[in-house]
């Protein structure tokens, strides 16, 4: 039977198209091992990593000395604050200070007027001499039986008395000088020219403020931790400047109701702005530890409850979960997991993993090399690294 030339040439193309479909089958079906084989051939041991190293920082633990502290916070006071009263009744003739001026001691600081009282001093030394002259009188009489001895005795008694009313006269003139019981500075003044005053009225506040101190209640159980001329250090809590101190008095019962034991601090040297008043935030040490091993205290980080301390061997990041001691504002010192010689990233180890490869700069944490490792890190994060 002969097939139309267009019916012969409808079926020759399904037969082409057949046999195309055929053999393209077969080649994909030999080319899957091959496909496989050379993925598995990218990831053997030569190929780049999956991720780009980590930029990061490092530092190497070391063997050092660190303490512990008790810390608290403390308000500053004077070493010796004092109120002076008035001791005699008057009229405030001048001030011969100012609230915050430096008086020595002696100074006088105010003067009430003592007319009255110059007056009455002067009464009592004419009587004085009157009566001093009778009883030499008497005593000679006496010793010429010219006289009794009961006459001689009373001549006496009243040379005595007016003697001690003199005292007492001269004591209310100098009352009317007020003078600075110490070297201090005026804290306050309480009157002003022309104010009546009578005993007891307050005129100024001083204080001594050379040194100051600081007193602390720390816990019972520290106390056999604690002893005098102990260095203490103090930080201002207005603007963070340090300070220096020691121990000068510890108190020799516990306080029953807090079981605390109050320290007194003394602080010689301080900005010349500090004033009693300021509180500031001390440090004491309560136990040193030497020949341990210290990292920088950055380096360690909390992961899941745990300390971690990401260690750089061989350009990659190996995760150990540390036991760490004392710390204080510069070093860690680990108990258990780093030992001293490795090296401890510093900077950049929040986004390790373990394993993970590294691109350890040069220079120290601190240093301009490594200030950019938080940068480096974040980007190595976005294109992927852990």
């Amino acid at each position: 039977m002969l097939l139309s030339p267009p019916f012969r040439r409808a079926v020759l193309g399904l037969v082409v198209a057949g046999a195309a479909l055929l053999l393209g089958g077969c080649g994909g079906q030999a080319d899957g091992p091959a496909r496989q084989a050379r993925a598995e051939e990218n990831s053997g041991p030569g190929s780049p990593p999956a991720q780009p190293p980590t930029p990061v920082a490092v530092e190497t633990a070391v063997t050092g000395e660190i303490a512990s502290y008790y810390r608290t916070t403390a308000t500053l006071e004077a070493e010796k604050q004092a109120q002076i009263l008035a001791r005699v009744q008057g009229v405030i003739g001048s001030l011969g200070c100012e609230e915050g001026d430096l008086v020595e001691e002696g100074q006088v600081l105010v003067q009430i007027d003592n007319h009255e009282y110059q007056l009455r001093l002067d009464q009592a030394r004419a009587t004085t001499s009157n009566l001093r002259a009778r009883y030499d009188r008497m005593e000679r009489m006496l010793a010429e039986e010219l006289t009794s001895e009961e006459e001689y005795e009373a001549a006496k008694s009243e040379l005595a008395t007016a003697e001690a009313d003199e005292g007492l006269a001269a004591l209310d003139v100098e009352y009317t000088s007020v003078a600075a019981p110490f070297r201090g500075r005026i804290t306050e003044r309480l009157v002003d020219p022309g104010q009546n005053v009578s005993v007891g009225t307050p005129l100024f506040v001083i204080a001594d403020f050379d040194p100051l101190l600081a007193r602390v209640h720390v816990p019972a159980k520290e106390f056999r931790k604690l002893e005098a001329e102990q260095p203490v250090t103090l930080r201002l809590d207005s603007d963070g400047r340090e300070m220096h101190g020691t121990i000068k008095l510890v108190s020799p019962v516990i306080d029953p109701t807090s079981g605390t034991i109050k320290l007194t601090v003394e602080i010689p040297e301080y900005p010349g702005d500090t004033r009693p008043g300021d509180f500031a935030e001390v440090s004491i040490v309560t136990e040193r530890r030497s020949g341990t091993t210290l990292i920088p205290r950055p380096a360690v980080v909390a992961d899941k409850g745990e300390d971690v301390v990401y260690v750089a061997v061989e350009d990659r990041a190996e995760r150990r979960v540390v036991k760490v001691g004392f710390t204080d504002d510069a070093h860690a010192e680990i108990l258990d997991g780093v030992t001293p010689g490795e090296l401890v990233v510093v900077k950049g180890q929040r986004s390790l993993k373990q394993g993970a490869p590294l691109k350890i700069l040069e220079g120290s944490a601190g240093n301009d090399a490594s200030a950019d490792v938080d940068t480096a890190a974040a980007g190595a994060v976005g294109r992927g690294g852990a």
